[in-house]
């Protein structure tokens, strides 16, 4: 990934932030061709670093090819385009063009399938209890038959990426000047409440979480 230096993001948090709240990851993997899987993914941080988990239908063939495979995954967060009338220097001196803000993450590692039942159903469950929880009646898993979530449980395979790398790039407009950030975010802001960007207002808080972070940084 191209990745100029003032939009590299390495804290940890803010990645795991960004792949938690944007759970579905595109799987890329190689072989006699390139292939994609759009994937809901769990993420979370050990003692022993990065551990990504999921699963995939039976019938898909990518857990027939783990074996240690090299992947690529992508988590996507927030994106807009950013107009150059945003940036105040552009009416000083005119020298501004079109660009799009985003965050995302890549995550490097190796594939192995999971056939244990136990692993699929503690899985599973810890699943729908994050996409569940908070919600005013939680569906959990006991609440279908217990037949039927054993017939389920044998259509999927665990996949588990041993991870080796993990890379985020926050294009924020941390190469403009304050008061052009400053702009963008107002911009961003003035798009979502008009409903035409539908991520302007999400794009919108990750500017503001970096410049407050920029910010406390400062004042150490």
């Amino acid at each position: 990934m191209y990745q100029p230096a003032h939009f590299v993001e390495q804290n940890a948090d803010t990645l795991l932030a960004l792949m938690q709240a944007h759970p579905l990851a595109t799987l890329i993997r190689g072989g006699a061709e390139l292939a994609a899987d759009i994937l809901p993914l769990e993420v979370a941080r050990t003692d022993a670093g990065w551990r990504v988990t999921g699963h995939v239908a039976r019938a898909n063939p990518l857990w027939r090819e783990a074996d240690g495979q090299p992947v690529l995954l992508l988590f996507q967060g927030p994106q807009a385009y950013v107009s150059p009338n945003w940036y105040p220097s552009k009416f000083q001196h005119g020298k501004a063009v079109p660009t799009w803000n985003y965050a995302m993450v890549q995550v490097h590692g190796r594939l192995r399938a999971i056939e244990d039942p136990a692993w699929l159903r503690a899985f599973v469950t810890r699943l729908t209890e994050r996409h569940e929880g908070g919600r005013a009646v939680p569906w959990q898993v006991s609440d279908a038959p217990a037949d039927y979530i054993d017939t389920m449980l044998k259509a999927i395979v665990g996949i588990e990426i041993e991870v080796t790398r993990v890379e985020g790039k926050f294009k924020l407009s941390q190469n403009r000047s304050a008061e052009d950030r400053t702009g963008v975010v107002l911009g961003l802001e003035s798009d979502a409440s008009q409903d035409r960007q539908p991520e302007a207002d999400a794009l919108a808080q990750a500017m503001q979480a970096v410049e407050q972070r920029r910010r406390d940084a400062a004042s150490k």
